[in-house]
């Protein structure tokens, strides 16, 4: 997959083509992942109007959060397991790849973990959940990260507060 610029996104790379994360949440939600979206997906799930093409997921890091990840991971149709004892790592089901980050990833000032308990969730149709982070919680990763796109990214958000 090709690497994700700072200022247009993955969207702007070949790496955006075909990408439906659907089957992958579907495959969270049935292994009883608590994962939570973050990064553009969630955005969208705010109101942004700006495509992506990965999936990044926020998780806890335990073993027992750990396994449900691994059992989504291959029911989603991943051939590598990625390591999942690193605070950050990338991963590529059937339609989708991102990164899988934890917690003990460094976020600036930003305490991720809490991010995980204020998560919002949404039910799709198909009667799955899907965990994002809050609105706030968004906004503040964009801003700790702080690279152009995510500058612009938060901006946006920040004009969808209600």
């Amino acid at each position: 997959m090709e690497e994700a610029d700072d200022v247009a996104g993955t969207f702007a790379t070949d790496g955006a083509l075909g990408f439906d994360p659907i089957l992958f949440l579907r495959a969270l939600h049935e292994a009883g992942s608590q994962a939570v979206v973050v990064g553009q997906v969630a955005g969208i799930m705010h109101g942004s109007m700006e495509l992506t093409g990965d999936l990044d997921l926020l998780w806890d890091g335990t073993p027992e959060q750990a396994h449900a990840l691994r059992g989504a991971l291959a029911a989603a149709g991943c051939t590598d397991l990625p390591d999942l004892g690193r605070s950050q790592v990338a991963y590529q089901v059937a339609s989708a790849g991102g990164d899988l980050c934890t917690p003990a990833l460094p976020w600036g000032d930003m305490d991720t973990a809490s991010c995980l308990a204020r998560a919002v969730s949404a039910r799709d149709p198909e009667g799955f959940t899907i965990r994002y982070a809050a609105l706030d919680d968004l906004i503040h990763m964009r801003r700790a990260l702080g690279r152009p796109k995510d500058r612009r990214r938060a901006d946006e958000l920040a004009r969808l507060r209600p």
